[in-house]
């Protein structure tokens, strides 16, 4: 690997790359923060293949942030970053910034899910978030994927120590009801179904 090259250990994705932005080599970049504009506080940004891009300056417009990196000096050299996803390593995030009961996406995913009866439903490979809360995506050899919301009802219990959550399999609509086929199933959530 180049010099100018770093291979990070626990990669992050925190940003992508978009079209060129202007004559004098920025960039749009959509951030994947909470804050837009943080994206410039972890300092250096990596590329898959350990390129290493530094945030000269960066302002905020519509949905992304525009961003001037050094040595991208015209339209050319910025046309040529699009697509590039950008990174920043695990160790660059400060646990102290989280609240009870919050995680870091990364931290998540590998964990896996178990329920109190000691049932195995697969491994956490993925965070999602549509717009109506985060979502993880469970994966297990052999069977498809499922999707379940990240509420305390259906993880009650998230040991990262421990390299596991603890699933609710109802509340997470991991079992099937019978509801789905207009079958009579037996209501177990204790609620009214909606009318």
């Amino acid at each position: 690997m180049p010099a100018d090259q770093t291979k990070l250990t626990h990669p992050i994705l925190i940003g992508v790359v978009g079209a060129a932005q202007g004559l004098r080599g920025e960039v749009r970049v959509k951030p994947f923060t909470d804050d837009p504009m943080a994206i410039a506080e972890y300092g250096a940004l990596y590329t898959s293949d350990g390129r290493r891009f530094e945030i000269l300056d960066h302002r905020f417009a519509k949905t992304v942030v525009v961003v001037r990196f050094r040595g991208i000096n015209d339209r050319n050299a910025a046309e040529a970053l699009k697509g590039l996803d950008l990174f920043i390593d695990r160790s660059s995030l400060d646990d102290e910034d989280l609240e009870e009961g919050e995680y870091f996406h990364a931290d998540l995913e590998g964990l896996e899910a178990w329920d109190a009866d000691g049932q195995f439903w697969g491994t956490v490979s993925g965070v999602l978030d549509f717009g109506g809360g985060d979502l993880l995506e469970l994966r297990d050899e052999g069977r498809k994927p499922v999707v379940i919301p990240f509420t305390l009802a259906a993880v009650p219990n998230v040991d990262l120590d421990a390299g596991r959550i603890l699933v609710d399999p109802l509340a997470a609509g991991l079992l099937d009801t019978g509801d789905d086929d207009g079958a009579e199933g037996e209501d177990l959530s204790g609620e009214d179904e909606p009318k």
